[in-house]
This record gives structure tokens, sequence and C-alpha cells, in this order.
């Protein structure tokens, strides 16, 4: 960025301003919150974010410099929950990926399975005949907690609670089961992702990294060799 497009130091002083005022006014919309879904709270949060993520970005085009913190984005929340205040039905979504890691393994699973059931096919010959097998055998719970056994390898999953005053009719969504979804009704949301894992990866090798470096054993003493 050139000299010319850089912020002032002024306009980096008023961002922070801005936060501050944020800040305060979240405080004051959860101090006072009329319950878990408060729309004031929520409007609060993402006026905090969005003043944040101004500071954040002046700090850096500024000085390079950046926040010791993040705010996560109004696009990865929820919004406030707009279903009905006694629901008296629930759907629960859910999506688990998993990767064929040993097809070999998975297809002597879909063997037995045949073998089992004595039907002879050719199911069990194919990857995609196999998995027809093991899913027409096995609850997906069950998959989930023996996938190792299968050959298969955990990937992302995400469960997801949505509350309506009655259930669908017959035969209704299963066309498009995850189409129809209004975020409004979400009552919860659960996800397991590879990405939190890789995060906590690299916190743990900056710290081996840190533990190994020349800086650090000097800060060893020597072990006694009568311990």
């Amino acid at each position: 960025m050139s000299d010319a497009a850089q912020p002032t130091a002024a306009e980096v002083r008023a961002a922070a301003e801005a936060v501050k005022t944020a800040l305060d006014r979240h405080l004051a919309a959860v101090e006072s919150r009329s319950g878990d879904d408060d729309p004031a709270v929520y409007e609060a949060f993402n006026q905090l974010a969005a003043a944040a993520e101004t500071y954040d970005e002046l700090l850096y085009d500024r000085y390079d410099e950046v926040t010791p913190f993040e705010i996560p984005s109004a696009e990865e929340t929820l919004p406030p929950y707009g279903g009905p205040e006694e629901p008296n039905a629930l759907s629960v979504l859910i999506r688990r990926d998993y990767a064929v890691v040993e097809p070999q393994r998975l297809l002597a699973h879909a063997q037995r399975i045949e073998e089992a059931d004595d039907e002879s096919s050719e199911a069990s010959s194919t990857v995609h005949g196999a998995l027809g097998l093991l899913f027409g055998e096995y609850e997906p719970d069950e998959i989930a907690s023996r996938h190792k056994e299968f050959g298969l390898e955990e990937g992302d999953s995400t469960l997801w609670v949505t509350a309506s005053d009655e259930i669908p009719d017959p035969g209704e969504w299963l066309e498009a089961p995850f189409e129809q979804v209004d975020p409004e009704t979400v009552v919860c949301r659960f996800d397991v992702s590879a990405v939190f894992d890789d995060d906590e990866d690299e916190e743990e090798d900056d710290d081996l990294e840190t533990a190994l470096s020349p800086e650090a054993d000097e800060d060893l003493e020597p072990l006694d060799a009568d311990r």
C-alpha cells in the first residue's frame, strides 16, 4: 500500500474510540438483556464485530500491527431464534463426512455382510456397492463409532436442531432435506471440523519449537546423576 493510501493516525485513533464505544454498548445490552435471544444483544455484537474489524484493518495499514483478539463476523453466527416459543416438533439435521482410506477393509466387511445374509451379488466387489451394504446394515451412529474398523476416516461433521409448530407432511422434504432450513428456527448447532484441530496442532508445534530452541536450552540446568 502506498503512503498516500494509508490511513492517518487520527483515523486509527477514531477507530479505536469506536471500538471502546461499541464495547460499552455491548456490555450494556448484555446487562439489560431480556432473554437468551435478545435482538439488542445480537445487534450490539454485530456492531462490536464491525468496529473491531475496521480498527484491525486500519491498525495494520498504518502501523503493520494487529489486535490480539478476533471477533467472529456476523456471517459466522446464527441469527436470533425466531421460531415458535413452544415448539410441537423438531428436526435433527446431521451431516458426517468420511474418507475411504482402506478400501480393502471396507470390501471385506461388505463381503461378510453378504455371507451372513446368505446373499450372492456383485455389490461387495465395488466400493460404492460396499458402502451401500454397510449403511444398509448398520445405523449411522454405529458407523460413526466404528468407522476405523470399516476402513473410513472421519472428516467434518455438523448437527443442527430446528424447531417447528408441526411435523412436515410425509415425503415433503425428502428430495432436498437440507435446502429449506430457516436459520431462525435453529435451536442449537454443533460443529466438528479438522480446522479446529489444525489450529491446536499449530499451537502445539509452536510450543515444541520454543521448548527445543537454543535459547530455551540455556535456561535448563543439568540433571544430577545421583537422582
